[in-house]
């Protein structure tokens, strides 16, 4: 029943995504570019090629994946790699990924397309990000006896796998020849249902941010604003955000402080916005062509992206935007690479990092105007206490990473 009443779902949601598609941008261009697909595939990928087949759902399992990724291609550089997409914020910039020979929008989850995809890209091996799972394409590639793993996986007591009902999901669980998870309860709840291929690898994330600290992360601009001033990030930032800093920032020494604002959305109009509620001297990145000596400005807005990693290098205090509404914590592990302390606000529960993090005492949570000002008080008048804390997300990162190490021990062509 589940599986006929899937199917139905699959093509319902691909009716319903091509109407709304006629009016959100956003949707129009996944739409457009599942049309694509396999003209792409049939262009660029030889019966006769080796291939990985990498896929992941957005931008955020992208850059969970990527260090597994980049480790197979320099191991295997004679495999061409399709790396597919089902979200375009995920295809849209990672569409010249260096990593892919091939870019595509994965098709809907229908048999008829799981079997053309498949007919065209004939995987070595395939890979999986956290939570994507497929049942038509899994089960075609257990069918042809292709090897596919799932890595940095977390799973939930409430997910289908684990219900009296979720037989046709359970059974493409089983396609995977491996499961890797990020944290034992999920290795415990696969071994529930009887599925025993898995292992505790942690999450692939701590290996991604390391190897930041592997890279120049020098940004000439930020040099020129930053100067000898302490430096206080406020990074992937949303509306709920600015609530909380927007009148703190403005009561600042700026004689001693330099801010640096990275907002979510970087609209022109939402930017005009954040500069008209700043009472001190700011500039865009947007603006540097016009203006030469940034020493002179307090507050940097970052209207751009591709930087805010290497930002975070130049801060001594960050704040991470996403909990304090319910759009959803942004990466605090980009920062604490850097062993700097980190403030977010109070929706955090569905993100374990910074559990940890928050009893281990490198990471802040604050829930109102009043403990927010008292973190950054604290943290800008205490040299020692910025220090311990960012010591303590530094040696956490330190201990986590190692996932990518395991994962390629399991893998063999």
């Amino acid at each position: 029943m589940l599986k006929l009443l899937y199917s139905l779902g699959i093509y319902i949601a691909s009716f319903v995504l091509n109407l709304l598609a006629l009016f959100n941008p956003k949707l129009k261009l996944g739409v457009i570019g599942r049309r694509k697909t396999f003209k792409t595939l049939e262009k660029h990928i030889n019966r006769n090629d080796k291939t990985f087949w990498f896929h992941a759902a957005s931008l955020g399992e992208y850059e969970q994946g990527l260090p597994v990724f980049e480790a197979l291609k320099e191991k295997y550089p004679d495999y061409k790699v399709v790396l597919s997409f089902f979200s375009p914020s995920g295809y849209e910039v990672r569409k010249n990924s260096k990593i892919a020979d091939v870019v595509v929008y994965m098709p809907l989850d229908t048999k008829a397309n799981a079997r053309r995809f498949l007919n065209l890209v004939n995987p070595d091996y395939t890979i999986f990000v956290k939570y994507e799972i497929w049942p038509n394409f899994l089960l075609e590639l257990k069918k042809r006896k292709h090897k596919a793993i799932l890595i940095s996986a977390v799973f939930r007591k409430s997910q289908s796998f684990f219900k009296w009902y979720g037989g046709f999901m359970k059974k493409a669980l089983f396609a995977f020849d491996h499961i890797f998870t990020q944290n034992e309860a999920s290795k415990t709840l696969l071994e529930s249902i009887s599925y025993n291929d898995v292992s505790v690898s942690g999450d692939t994330r701590f290996d991604r941010v390391s190897n930041q600290l592997k890279i120049d992360n020098s940004v000439d601009f930020i040099e020129d604003f930053k100067q000898d001033r302490l430096c206080i990030v406020f990074g992937s930032t949303w509306p709920e955000d600015d609530k909380l800093y927007m009148d703190y920032i403005n009561t600042l020494d700026f004689e001693k402080v330099k801010v640096i604002i990275a907002p979510h959305n970087i609209k022109p109009s939402y930017i005009e916005s954040l500069k008209s509620q700043i009472k001190v001297k700011s500039i865009c990145f947007s603006e540097l062509s016009n203006k030469k000596n940034l020493s002179n400005y307090s507050v940097f807005i970052l209207d751009t992206i591709g930087y805010l990693s290497r930002v975070y290098s130049y801060a001594d205090i960050v704040y991470v935007g996403g909990a304090a509404g319910t759009t959803g914590l942004h990466n605090i592990l980009e920062p604490a690479v850097f062993g700097v302390p980190i403030i977010i606000g109070k929706n955090h529960s569905k993100f374990p990092e910074a559990n940890a993090l928050i009893k281990l005492g490198g990471v802040t949570s604050v829930s109102t105007q009043a403990e927010f000002n008292s973190a950054f008080k604290t943290l800008i008048s205490d040299k020692s206490h910025r220090k311990n804390q960012g010591l303590i997300n530094k040696k956490y990162i330190e201990k986590n990473k190692g996932a990518v190490i395991q994962i390629l021990k399991f893998i063999r062509i």
